[in-house]
């Protein structure tokens, strides 16, 4: 989308600012509910009370009302089971989902892009799911749940490392299962977070927020049935890339190429995605990391190098997340992604979220901005003014591993990105860039690295990562030797 196109669609910058009926009180009473996990509800004071009652409150014209009224009662006198708990997070589930939708709207009207219908969900998957969780799975589940409840009991100022290391059996008992893994990955990383913030008493800062999503969606998941395996259909058809997002943390990193499927059956283009993740040592860094993901997705170097792909029959999730297999794609023609964003963008159709999934962090919605006057504030930040109205530009998502820096962002003259909703206002995550130089237009993509550079600072960075790797397995192989 652009301010003002040839075909006379608008991007209502206006909307961006404007507030959304609802969603502080939504976020309101989920920072109510969180601030009573900081201390844990085992000995709940006044001020918890209050909180776990202003979370009853907001669902009280919903299904959720007498459950989560009951579950605020006991948890307030001190006495919550497993069942209360997990009602307790529902709830919240619940109102962060609502924000979530909210806030997808409005980027709806934002944007002037038409929506996909999400269509009725199979009714056996729910029962396929509990199924597979019988058994050992579910005494599995119920371990875990068990350890996340004594964690709400403790609270984050309780937690030390016997309450923490309670995971350890949980997920190693859970990593062997692949319809597990996902709850595992989540616990490991969750339990991760809290040990090195162990003992929680002497925590100058809590990230409140962050906790209690991890706790909520982690309760949740171990509910058999409450995230069923997603359906699948297949697509054929021209892939068209818009840019590359990369996540990494320490021990693991992810690439998730955006990008418009043109189906070959001639119906209306669609905005999917397609992400491959790698576990890391912590000395991959930069440029480096594409060799550990490079191999898994050939549509990295299509991305990297400004071309399509065409597809044949690759699954894809109700949600427009490719399944990718490299024996179902194969490289196609050049294909520029401002190209694209400026011909075909306006009329993708935007993906569905899944129920569980729903969440204001989640949004991530591909948009073209030009005609923008860029500035940098007196903290740093950059801002882009479009149309009179100014929109902050998350300039530290801009990652390492590829060309494209906070000076290029503020230096340029059209921005591709995704819009995301960060600290209480909607931002701009750059993915690439038009910029002039030598009074020539350039474009500086986030991932033009993925699939190989000649760029000096590019090739040195991967020629380090090769060294580290190397090194790293020669060490593995005289451990395993020995």
């Amino acid at each position: 989308m652009v301010p003002a196109d040839e075909d006379g669609r608008l991007m209502r910058t206006d909307l961006l600012t404007d507030p959304v009926d609802g969603l502080d009180e939504a976020f309101d009473a989920v920072d109510a509910f969180d601030q009573a996990l900081v201390a844990g509800l085992l000995r709940p004071q006044p001020a918890q009370a209050a909180g776990l009652a202003a979370l009853a409150d907001a669902v009280a014209g919903t299904p959720l009302a007498s459950l989560v009224a009951e579950a605020a009662d006991k948890a307030a006198a001190g006495a919550a089971g497993e069942d209360h708990l997990v009602a307790l997070a529902a709830a919240r589930t619940a109102l962060m989902g609502a924000a979530h939708d909210a806030l997808t709207d409005r980027v709806a009207d934002v944007t002037g892009r038409p929506r996909a219908e999400r269509s009725a969900p199979d009714p056996g998957a729910t029962d396929r799911d509990a199924t597979a969780a019988d058994g050992t799975g579910a005494n599995v589940l119920a371990a875990a749940r068990a350890w996340l409840c004594d964690l709400a009991r403790a609270g984050w100022q309780g937690i030390d490392h016997e309450l923490v290391a309670g995971a350890a059996p949980v997920v190693s008992a859970m990593l062997p299962d692949t319809r597990l893994r996902r709850l595992a990955t989540l616990l490991d990383g969750f339990a991760a977070e809290l040990a090195a913030s162990c003992p929680g008493a002497t925590l100058e800062r809590v990230p409140v927020r962050r906790w209690a999503d991890l706790w909520t969606r982690a309760l949740l998941l171990t509910l058999p049935g409450a995230a069923p395996a997603p359906a699948l259909s297949t697509v054929t058809g021209r892939l068209l890339p818009l840019g590359v997002d990369v996540q990494e943390h320490a021990t693991a990193v992810q690439a998730q190429v955006h990008a418009v499927l043109e189906p070959s059956d001639g119906t209306a283009p669609r905005l999917v995605r397609a992400a491959v993740s790698a576990p890391k040592p912590d000395t991959v860094v930069g440029a480096g990391l594409w060799q550990l993901l490079r191999p898994r997705m050939s549509l990295l170097g299509a991305a990297g190098e400004g071309r399509a792909m065409e597809l044949d029959a690759m699954p894809v999730t109700t949600e427009g997340d490719l399944v990718w297999d490299d024996e179902r794609a194969r490289a196609g023609e050049p294909a520029d992604p401002f190209a694209t964003a400026r011909v075909i963008l306006a009329a993708a159709t935007d993906p569905v979220t899944a129920p569980l999934d729903r969440h204001p962090a989640r949004i991530a919605v591909p948009v073209l901005l030009e005609g923008y006057a860029a500035e940098c504030g007196d903290d740093g930040a950059t801002v882009f003014t479009v149309a009179g109205h100014r929109l902050v530009v998350d300039t530290d998502r801009v990652p390492a591993a590829g060309p494209l820096t906070p000076e290029t962002v503020a230096a340029s003259g059209a921005c591709l990105g995704l819009l995301r909703w960060d600290a209480g206002e909607f931002v701009l995550q750059p993915l690439a860039v038009e910029t002039t130089v030598r009074k020539k237009t350039v474009a500086v993509h986030a991932g033009a690295w993925a699939g190989g550079t000649t760029d000096k600072l590019g090739v040195r960075a991967e020629k380090a990562a090769t060294d580290s790797v190397t090194v790293l397995r020669e060490r593995a192989g005289k451990l395993l030797r020995a």
